[in-house]
């Protein structure tokens, strides 16, 4: 195995408060028959303890009934009982010499078997748990943007462990992939990548399902569903059709026989992920039809076996000349998807990204959020850092998405949250959730920067619980990941917890993204995208910069918004700092509230930003003897590449507005 286990690592503790609770313990469930789902959640506890506590566990099985349960003095009893739990909620208990894990599901046992391994490898106590939990939201799943050949589009982690040279690969390592993701939560995953070319379309024939299948039923036993991202195209591409025209009736018997074919193999699929009519993709823009025409002609193939039908809002084919300050890519998926609400199937979800734009550092929330009433909706984020640092630069992301969870739309009183809304909770769907472009390829360490694993296991536990804080989310991470040592954890928590708003200070100010180098991303470019035709993004001049999107002069993008955000967006007065100049065109002589002019808190954020990674790179280097050779050696590599770019977007930037505004500092820097 030439890969390590990240927070699953299992790292010994030596002084163990409650270790005599868990000393000759045997292990019995109330499941009466082979369980796929329930033999890896008991072999995980046995490996487990055996790991961090030594202990070696006896396992007996087969209680079928409760009373048999209560006989039992002293042991772990998983039991599946009759609850108001949800399906994957759990009941962790500690009574006496006893811990009951209880759930309606075998799925809610494989959770609550990890949350109480999650407690154990962070040293908690495990007397007197009485612990209830159901997910927040009903789907919490994985986009894999791997290809056949095994590239991945914006990985930065290795290669594919899904694919190679047009083959898929079942392995160990697909067993451990499913071990990681269930242990944080996550209940789905796609596979292949959106932009689905070659022979990738093929993934959905014959000639893969059996390899599929195989991993499917790996998955499944992890309470993993597999999805396929599908060609829309598929029909013509693969199927000899002229048309892949969703209301044509072959067409839709094409879909219908391929769908049947795939669950005669693979009972327990998902469903499919679609992009079309977007950057170049097929879709049903060619023949006239909708967006919902599109996705309920797939949705309905796979209605019958309970499979769903995801539909990426990323939907951009609005090219502009840079001259035309009207058109505005932010507006895009609003004004594609508005008029749709309602004509969605009840198994077709829209997949939204979070911000209108791509994954910046910095964005406003999308507004569909806020205006979607009666369409079931999954909040898309990218742990995969595409625009914030490739994972060379160490960029913790569950701050950023914990403030787009709590942001309130006011689509409804009484409250309407993104976290409500995505969990269903606002208008009383099932059918929602979150996803993220994940972060994985086949590095020994999964996410390229041992340290960004973070993001992984951030977005498996924040999708479960949206409630929990950014600092509980790292915490728990650093726990398990790293040895038992609170020099350690403070300096790891302290880089982790800053490290998002280190980034924005020496890249992007004030939500201007963009400024990268066009086709990588990493890099700064400040006019990389000025000129575009996809768009312009910070329209500097000699007096100021900043894009207008107000309703009275600008592309009246902020009339997305529900009151009272419209209107707190459109005056540049209320409108947040932090997003100032995604909104607004200002001048370099426009004091901000610190008293500062825009010019100046340009360059003050971008040399704190290079002192800042300076800090965290020397925090790093005083662990040096208290963490992994490996672990050290590898991140230390990092933070010189990230300290590097820093300064590089620091005298870049810097040097351009100077060069544009002709301000000097006022604290006499250089600036070139």
């Amino acid at each position: 195995m030439n890969y390590n286990q990240c927070w699953l690592n299992y790292n010994p503790i030596s002084n163990y408060p409650d270790k005599e609770v868990l000393s000759d313990i045997a292990i019995f469930t109330g499941v009466n028959k082979s369980s796929a789902i329930i033999e890896n959640a008991v072999n995980e506890l046995e490996l487990a303890l055996k790991r961090i506590l030594n202990i070696t566990i006896n396992r007996q099985q087969h209680i079928e009934d409760a009373k048999q349960a209560d006989a039992i003095q002293t042991g772990i009893i998983l039991m599946i009982t009759n609850s108001e739990l949800k399906d994957e909620g759990f009941i962790l208990k500690q009574e006496g010499n006893r811990i009951l894990i209880q759930a309606n599901t075998e799925q809610g046992l494989l959770y609550g078997t990890f949350d109480l391994i999650r407690r154990i490898a962070q040293g908690d106590r495990i007397k007197e748990l009485d612990i209830r939990q159901n997910p927040k939201n009903n789907i919490r799943i994985l986009n894999h943007w791997d290809n056949m050949d095994g590239s991945i589009e914006r990985g930065y982690s290795g290669k594919s462990f899904f694919f190679e040279n047009e083959e898929l690969l079942v392995n160990d390592r697909t067993r451990d992939y499913a071990r990681l993701i269930a242990s944080v939560g996550i209940n789905a995953t796609v596979i292949n990548n959106v932009n689905v070319r070659g022979a990738a379309s093929e993934l959905v024939t014959d000639r893969y399902l059996d390899k599929l299948r195989t991993m499917a039923d790996i998955f499944e036993g992890y309470g993993i569903k597999l999805y396929l991202s599908a060609n829309f195209a598929a029909p013509i591409e693969i199927g000899g059709l002229s048309v892949s025209d969703p209301l044509d009736k072959d067409v839709i018997n094409w879909w219908d026989k391929c769908v049947r074919n795939i669950y005669s193999k693979i009972p327990s699929f998902g469903g499919f992920l679609i992009k079309a009519d977007s950057e170049g993709r097929p879709g049903p823009f060619t023949y006239g039809r909708t967006h919902a025409d599109g996705a309920n002609m797939l949705a309905r193939a796979l209605k019958p076996y309970g499979g769903l039908l995801i539909w990426r809002c990323f939907v951009y084919n609005c090219q502009q000349d840079w001259r035309d300050y009207k058109t505005d890519r932010a507006r895009a998926a609003y004004d594609n998807f508005i008029g749709l609400d309602g004509k969605f199937d009840d198994n077709v979800i829209l997949q939204i990204k979070n911000g209108p734009m791509d994954f910046q550092v910095r964005e406003p929330v999308s507004p569909l959020f806020g205006a979607l009433k009666n369409t079931n909706m999954i909040l898309e984020v990218q742990a995969a850092q595409e625009y914030t640092g490739q994972q060379r630069d160490v960029c913790y992301l569950i701050p950023m998405w914990k403030e787009i969870l709590e942001f309130e739309t006011y689509s409804k009183s009484g409250g309407s949250k993104i976290s409500n809304i995505v969990s269903g909770n606002t208008y009383n769907q099932l059918n929602c959730g979150m996803a993220a472009v994940t972060n994985t390829g086949n590095d020994y360490n999964w996410t390229g920067h041992d340290l960004v694993a973070s993001n992984l296991y951030g977005f498996g536990r924040l999708s479960w619980d949206t409630e929990l804080s950014s600092e509980q989310i790292a915490r728990e991470w650093i726990l398990q990941t790293f040895p038992q040592d609170e020099r350690v954890h403070n300096a790891v928590l302290d880089i982790l917890l800053k490290s998002w708003s280190v980034y924005e200070k020496y890249t992007s100010p004030l939500g201007i993204g963009w400024m990268v180098n066009p086709h990588s991303h990493y890099g700064v470019n400040v006019d990389g995208y000025e000129y575009d035709r996809w768009g312009t993004y910070h329209r500097a001049d000699r007096d100021g910069m900043g894009v207008d999107r107000t309703v009275k002069n600008g592309t009246g993008y902020v009339g997305q918004y529900n009151e009272p955000n419209a209107s707190m967006y459109e005056n540049k007065e209320t409108c947040p700092e932090e997003l100032l100049l995604f909104f607004h065109y200002i001048r370099y002589d426009y004091r901000l509230s610190s008293g500062k002019t825009l010019i100046q808190h340009i360059y003050d954020t971008h040399f704190e930003g290079v002192e800042d990674v300076i800090k965290m790179a020397k925090d790093w280097e005083g662990l040096k003897g208290l963490v992994a050779s490996d672990i050290y050696e590898r991140v230390s590599a990092r933070f010189e590449m990230q300290l590097s770019n820093a300064k590089e977007w620091r005298d870049r930037v810097n040097t351009y507005f100077y060069r544009k505004s002709g301000k000097n500092d006022e604290k006499g820097r250089k600036i070139y």
